[in-house]
């Protein structure tokens, strides 16, 4: 599993012209699963998204992670962070998982965290989503919990 976060000043996703997710100060957590993900790899990744230390302490340094601020969680399905762009013109996608593998491991990733976080937000699985966000600092790490291998 892979997200790309982003510590925001605030952050939203419009569907069809309607706000479906929005949050203010926090992080915004663009997600791709890749096949063999699963339970494991979603607990983690909730353990880093909450635990990763990206917000100022009292002495300026990213001491204080999410869990710390209490700040907001918008999740947002983007399959395209696992993308192969090791050769040619054209990503390949071999390393995201299908649709119905993806859909099932970020859902349960939004579940653990309604369960354990009190501010999240999401996008809408295979929606055309429009992400607007303020990026404060700018901060942005690309976090990787590596698939389970068989």
């Amino acid at each position: 599993m892979i997200a790309l976060i982003q510590r925001v000043s605030r952050a939203s996703v419009v569907v069809a012209g309607d706000t479906i997710g929005a949050i203010d100060a926090g992080l915004l957590a663009l997600v791709a699963v890749q096949p063999g993900d699963g339970e494991a790899q979603a607990q983690r990744m909730l353990e880093r998204l909450l635990g990763y230390r990206v917000f100022a302490d009292a002495a300026g340094r990213m001491n204080r992670s999410l869990r710390d601020t209490g700040g907001g969680l918008l999740l947002v399905s983007q399959f395209t962070l696992a993308a192969d762009t090791a050769s040619g013109m054209r990503p390949s996608f071999t390393r995201a998982a299908g649709p119905a593998e993806g859909e099932r491991w970020f859902n349960r990733l939004l579940e653990l965290a309604r369960q354990h976080h009190g501010v999240v937000e999401s996008g809408r699985f295979g929606a055309n989503m429009a992400v607007s966000l303020v990026n404060d600092g700018p901060v942005t790490f690309w976090l990787d919990v590596a698939p389970e291998q068989k």
